[in-house]
């Protein structure tokens, strides 16, 4: 399923992550250090003249025994006194202690904690210090990430109460601990949607909060939740699709994001849709069109990622087109955020490949803005830019927008960007070729290139490696009219593409050898060509090909089909 978070969110999170990680190791360490060095010092050695000493020094410093314990030791009956003493204690100090305890338990502990042992760490997490409530949710992640402790036991005693409680601090720390904490308490391997409600209705009860921190922290644990098929199903089945429907339409930019990134999260599994679709009116789609014409960036192209999925569905993507969601993608191709022109055309690509949908599209002048852009090269620009051309010039109305728009110049422009991949590439000359199957538009295409461009083709064509680049390339330079113009620019290539007509006519496949035989045909007209071809080892060939299929054609008269 989808992240939903941009390229950008993305990296801030990880660099986050990192530091976090940096951070607890480095304090862990220090922790170690300093408490070697206590236990070392005579102060805490076990001498008759100094037992008074260290008995008092045990009780301020009790975590320095249990730190240094073996995990044998650590989880005792006098260890869980003294983390009960302390997490019931109202000094900060000492809840701190037994909270650092649970965390250096967290990372190093290999079996399961025992049962007793979660009675403090539901006190702590009721504590009033937001450090402590941080450092012991983060100490019950590392719990039930390690399967620890068993998830069941920890929604049976009532901990979803005060982790939804540090879930609403606004700290981003104690929201990411806590929000961790839910999601995995929600993806139980009992699979028991009881604990599943449990985690799931509290957090729709928040996210229709009128306290926008709240709402927001809810949503983002929502988003979370979307990221697993089963807590997705549960979340479909007790109504939180009507909750993040309406969440688009908050005030909040944030509450916008999560919101639209949970529903693209469910509206990949298709039997989600109908549920989707309940909503009268059209809601879900009018909200969701009206978010593509955000002015936060990330906003509008979560929106088309997610109109994307959901015109894999045709009824769907009916609706859409009777919503005119065409002017507001193509105001977004206008834009200058790279990702938003992406998101844009890559929507209006997959309408374009609905034939009902063209007549719509050609009209709205989508040609014209592909044009422009055309000339604004990325590489995913170019290649949707081809498909939508290909599928709205199957019409006489579709051609001769194309012939009006800068589509053609566009598409012999790309040919020459030094930047572009192979495969897209591939989708520039696969697109010219097959504008050159209709006459207008093959006069018009062999008017417009220039020399640049032929050598381009001419280049494409010599290469192997990429067979059908070759393929494509050589077949645009097979189809041009042989003008005046024309003949002058192919006249410098022509020893070349001897070479690479005489490699397609030796090959078994026989598409290459009709291509072989078509440009030498249209080639033929320039009579520069014919000397050149007159004794060469192309003209053998050719010989010697026509000589196999005449004799083919022989031992196919006799031949006699049976009744």
């Amino acid at each position: 399923m989808a992240s939903g978070f941009c390229e950008n969110c993305s990296r801030l999170l990880k660099e986050i992550l990192a530091c976090l990680r940096k951070v607890c190791r480095e304090l862990e360490q220090k922790m170690g250090e300093v408490f070697g060095e206590l236990s070392r010092c005579t102060c805490f050695r076990r001498t008759p003249q100094s037992g008074l000493l260290r008995r008092r020094r045990t009780q301020e410093f009790p975590s320095v025994q249990l730190l240094n314990d073996e995990e044998t030791q650590l989880l005792n009956q006098e260890s869980l006194r003294t983390l009960n003493n302390l997490a019931f204690s109202e000094n900060h100090d000492l809840q701190t202690t037994a909270a650092m305890f649970y965390l250096h338990v967290s990372h190093h502990l290999k079996s399961p904690l025992p049962d007793a042992f979660m009675e403090p760490v539901m006190t702590l997490l009721f504590s009033t210090d937001l450090d402590v409530q941080k450092t012991i949710s983060h100490s019950l992640v590392n719990l039930l990430a390690k399967n620890n402790v068993s998830k069941e036991l920890v929604i049976e005693m009532g901990m979803l109460v005060p982790i939804l409680e540090v879930f609403q601090s606004g700290d981003a720390t104690a929201r990411c601990h806590s929000c961790a904490c839910v999601t995995m308490l929600a993806s139980s391997e009992s699979k028991s949607e009881a604990i599943m409600l449990d985690c799931i209705m509290p957090l729709l009860a928040l996210a229709k909060s009128y306290e926008p921190q709240v709402q927001q922290n809810a949503t983002w644990a929502l988003l979370h939740l979307t990221q697993s098929d089963w807590s997705t199903r549960i979340l479909c089945e007790v109504g939180a699709i009507p909750v993040l429907v309406l969440l688009l339409q908050s005030s909040d930019s944030e509450v916008q994001f999560y919101s639209c990134s949970a529903l693209c999260n469910i509206t990949a599994v298709r039997e989600h849709h109908p549920k989707l679709l309940s909503m009268g009116g059209h809601f879900l789609l009018k909200s969701v069109l009206t978010l593509v014409s955000s002015s936060v960036q990330k906003n509008s192209t979560q929106a088309c990622k997610c109109l994307q999925t959901l015109t894999k569905n045709v009824l769907i993507q009916e609706q859409l087109m009777e919503l005119d969601c065409v002017s507001p993608l193509k105001a977004l191709l206008k834009n200058s955020s790279p990702a938003c022109r992406e998101s844009a055309i890559t929507l209006l690509s997959d309408l374009s490949a609905h034939p009902p949908n063209n007549h719509v599209l050609v009209s709205e002048g989508l040609l014209d803005e592909i044009g422009q852009l055309l000339h604004r090269q990325t590489s995913v620009v170019i290649t949707h830019s081809c498909k939508i051309i290909t599928n709205l010039c199957s019409s006489s109305v579709g051609q001769r927008a194309v012939m009006e728009s800068q589509c053609l110049s566009g598409l012999l422009g790309a040919l020459l960007s030094p930047s572009l991949s192979e495969e897209t590439l591939l989708h520039v000359t696969s697109c010219l070729h097959h504008l050159m199957t209709w006459d207008q538009l093959r006069s018009n295409l062999s008017a417009t290139i220039i020399s640049e461009q032929v050598s381009r083709l001419v280049r494409f064509s010599r290469q192997m490696q990429n067979p059908q680049l070759s393929c494509n390339s050589a077949a645009i330079i097979s189809t041009l009219e042989m003008t005046d113009e024309t003949v002058l620019l192919l006249r410098p290539h022509y020893i070349n593409m001897l070479e690479y007509l005489l490699v397609f006519l030796k090959k078994k496949d026989v598409k290459l050898q009709h291509l072989c035989i078509i440009t030498v045909f249209n080639l033929k007209k320039d009579g520069v060509f014919s000397s050149l071809l007159a004794g060469s080892e192309l003209e053998a060939q050719l010989c010697k090909v026509r000589a196999q299929t005449e004799e083919t054609r022989r031992l196919l008269q006799m031949f006699q089909p049976l009744s």
